[in-house]
This record gives structure tokens, sequence and C-alpha cells, in this order.
């Protein structure tokens, strides 16, 4: 069975709702009182935040791929970010990464889209919302995003 690897700790209560979703669906589909092989990252929430504050966003970029790399070393096959935010340097890493990545927003954009709508809302943290990352995405799909200040919204 092939190994994830997580990045968290940028958001710690989105890292456990994924640890806590992941091992429920497993057990599922395996109801053998096993758990799931993956690996948690937990990286630094301020180093995280400050970077991203000071729009540092190659040095967010590189912190991710060494992070991501550390995951590697310790026999993940595959990997994802438990936290929105990261996301707005996904499409740098996503190709140097030395193992595939999963995007939670494009996974999300899937989702949706297997609801058939058109309009989808989204609430998260400042950086989230002001970034549109999500935009980026959802628009290629048809879909567009509705936050409650979408009219002030500007690309960071």
């Amino acid at each position: 069975m092939k190994i994830l690897g997580i990045i968290g700790g940028v958001g710690p209560e989105s890292t456990i709702d994924y640890y806590k979703t992941l091992i429920s669906i497993y057990r599922q589909r395996v109801n053998d009182g096993s758990y799931p092989p993956l690996l948690i990252n937990s990286i630094n929430l301020q180093k995280m935040v400050d970077l991203i504050t000071a729009k540092k966003f190659e040095e967010v970029a590189d912190y991710l791929l060494t992070e991501i790399n550390k995951l590697k070393l310790a026999g993940a096959d595959f990997g994802l970010i438990s936290a929105n935010t990261p996301h707005i340097v996904f499409d740098d890493i996503k190709d140097k990464s030395p193992i595939p990545l999963i995007s939670i927003i494009e996974s999300a954009c899937d989702e949706v889209k297997s609801l058939d709508v058109s309009k989808a809302g989204l609430l998260g943290t400042k950086f989230t919302m002001s970034s549109k990352i999500y935009d980026k995405v959802f628009e290629k799909n048809g879909i567009e995003i509705i936050t409650p200040d979408s009219q002030d919204r500007e690309l960071i």
C-alpha cells in the first residue's frame, strides 16, 4: 500500500481533521481494525504566516519543498498540504516536488463539479480569501467563487 505524506501544522485543526477523516474512510474500506499508513510532517505555522504576510512567496515555496522532501525521505509515495493558505504557491512547487502532490483546491473543485453547480461559497483565512487561489481553479471549470467580500478581493 502506498504511503501518504501530509504537510501539517500549518493549520493544526485541518491537520487533525484530515487525519481523522483519512482513518475513518480507510476503516470503512478495510474492516480489520488497522490504520492507513501515513506520515505527518508538522511544520512551523508561525514561520509560514510570517513569510506569507511578508509576501515572500519564493521562500514559502522553498520551505514547503524542503519539508515535502523530508516526507519523501521518510517513505511517502505522494503527499498533500493540509491547509489552504500554502496553496498560494502550489503551482510553483508541484512540478518541483519529489513526490506527486494532491491539491486540496483541485479536489474541492472536483467535488463541487460532481454536484453540478455553477457557484460555490468560500470561507477561509485572510490569505486564502484575498488570494483568489480557488478562483483560478474553479473558473477553469466554469464555477464562480462567492465570498462574503467578493468585491474587495485582490490577488496577493
